[in-house]
């Protein structure tokens, strides 16, 4: 059985941290954005629009990316809890 609650601290430790060094990557190397969409994800050309550093767009993407990984890591936990058998 997963301890739902830890695993959901333990996630929004990790996306804090992965997102913070990726906002930070991209606030550095402008550029790494259009990179990984062409290589990392296989795309084409793609413009993504403007490249908007503010401390609003970094708090918004910070709650967006827990929310989300939270509700991924509480799906997990509550499929993994509820159809696991040992």
């Amino acid at each position: 059985m997963i301890h739902t609650k830890h695993l959901l601290k333990v996630t929004a430790a990790w996306i804090s941290v992965v997102y913070v060094v990726c906002f930070g990557g991209v606030a550095l190397v402008p550029g790494i954005r259009e990179w990984f969409m062409q290589y990392a994800l296989h795309s084409t050309n793609v413009g993504i629009g403007e490249n908007v550093m503010t401390l609003g767009a970094f708090v918004a993407g910070l709650i967006i990316w827990n929310v989300v990984a939270t509700l991924a890591a509480w799906l997990f936990a509550f499929l993994w809890n509820t159809l696991h058998t040992s």
